[in-house]
């Protein structure tokens, strides 16, 4: 039996663990917080999983919460006029329906799961000096904690990373209360608001500690209108700056969201990062290996709401090559075609999402706007949020957009 250790409770890691642990393997899961710690703490996140990432989830059984979580059937994407019109309007319908749970919900419900099933558990803040410890007793380590001292062992590839500060300023509120678009009431949509020069809203139907919830999350361009929450402390003015921005820019969101209320104190986080791409090896002072996960390697801006779904796919991934792999050793060459193999998925969304950041180029904006008249358009770009390899069929380059828009024309 291959003993693996796992450090760090996300989306991947806790996926992985228990991926590997229904094959057999003997998995050590090491977090820096409990169960219950986690639960009860601040939310972590922005997450709406696509049906390729979900099904997933499906595949280990790990679907927990599939019945009571919000289905969402489409993807829409409104234009913030000057005057506080919209003069793009849209909704794509998804083929398979999308689904958010607060990771506070998912995260320490699998990580009891992965304790009942067998697994041994470490609460324990890992530094670099720890893993150099451990790493002797296993096989293999992966690390799947985005932050702190352990991503350092992880160099930034600058081929592959085109930004080297944040892009966007970061604010998400969860709330009860929402009213549902008067014009789809009983379709759930996320919604995505752009506000050129500004940065954008997202709005999505989520499920929190407390039943079915709605995440509400601006992005604002560093320095912009939007960059307020830094020093905000307090939840409840935290929400009150959300809304008072809504109120500024998006007048149609703000009209039904008058009443909400945030889910819980927890409810609310700000913050930023540089969107970066890693090296997928790790070097221990022993001169030991270790394997980045997900974010760890790949951390994109959530602008393309890709986080969770990259990191369900990041997992799936790495659990077929180990499986594949059998008994042979977990050698360099090994980990960097495993990552390799990640990064034909992941390069997509990488590259969309930077894509994004910037100001969108006339032949963008003239597809955002054909798909407020082309249903089928509006269809095929809701749905990249599921597969976002089929945007280099039409989205990047002009000389595509118009051939794609120039077949509805004739």
């Amino acid at each position: 039996m291959r003993k693996i250790l796992v450090v760090g409770a996300g989306q991947s890691g806790l996926q992985l663990a228990l991926g590997l642990q229904s094959h057999g393997y003997e998995v050590t899961l090491m977090s820096n917080r409990t169960a219950d710690e986690i639960r009860d703490g601040r939310v972590m996140s922005t997450q709406c999983m696509f049906h390729t990432a979900l099904q997933h989830e499906r595949d280990l059984g790990l679907n927990f919460w599939e019945d009571r979580a919000p289905r969402i059937e489409g993807l829409g994407v409104s234009v913030a006029g000057p005057d506080g019109s919209r003069p793009v309007d849209w909704v794509g319908k998804l083929r398979g329906h999308a689904q958010s749970v607060d990771q506070r919900v998912k995260m320490s419900g699998w990580m009891e799961a992965f304790v009942q099933r067998g697994g041994q558990m470490v609460v324990h803040g890992a530094a670099v000096s720890d893993l150099d410890y451990f790493s002797r007793a296993y096989d293999l380590v992966l690390v799947s904690a985005g932050k702190g001292e352990l991503v350092s062992m992880f160099t930034r590839d600058a081929s592959r990373s085109p930004y080297s500060t944040p892009q966007r300023a970061l604010a998400v509120a969860y709330v009860h209360g929402l009213e549902n678009r008067p014009e789809h009431p009983d379709f759930l949509a996320v919604r995505c608001n752009l506000v050129p020069g500004v940065g954008e809203m997202f709005v999505m139907p989520s499920l929190t500690r407390s039943g079915p919830c709605d995440i509400l999350f601006w992005e604002g361009i560093p320095g912009g209108p939007l960059d307020v929450f830094g020093d905000i402390k307090n939840p409840d003015d935290h929400l009150a700056t959300t809304l008072e921005l809504m109120k500024r820019f998006l007048p149609w969101e703000y009209d039904r969201a008058r009443n909400v209320e945030l889910t819980d104190a927890g409810g609310v986080l700000a913050g930023r990062y540089a969107p970066t791409v890693r090296h997928p090896v790790g070097e221990l002072p022993s001169g030991g290996l270790v394997l980045g996960v997900a974010d760890v390697v790949v951390a994109n801006d959530p602008i393309t709401g890709q986080g969770s779904n990259n990191a369900s796919k990041c997992a799936a991934v790495y659990l077929d090559s180990i499986l594949e792999h059998g008994d042979k050793p977990f050698d360099r060459d090994w980990m960097q075609a495993t990552f390799d193999r990640y990064w034909d998925t992941a390069q997509h969304v990488t590259r969309w999402t930077n894509a994004m950041l910037a100001p969108p180029p006339a032949h963008v904006l003239e597809l955002i706007g054909a798909a407020g008249q082309i249903q089928p358009v509006a269809d095929r770009f809701a749905n990249g949020f599921d597969d976002p390899s089929d945007f280099d069929g039409f989205f990047f380059e002009p000389e595509r957009t118009e051939a794609y828009l120039a077949g509805f024309r004739q």
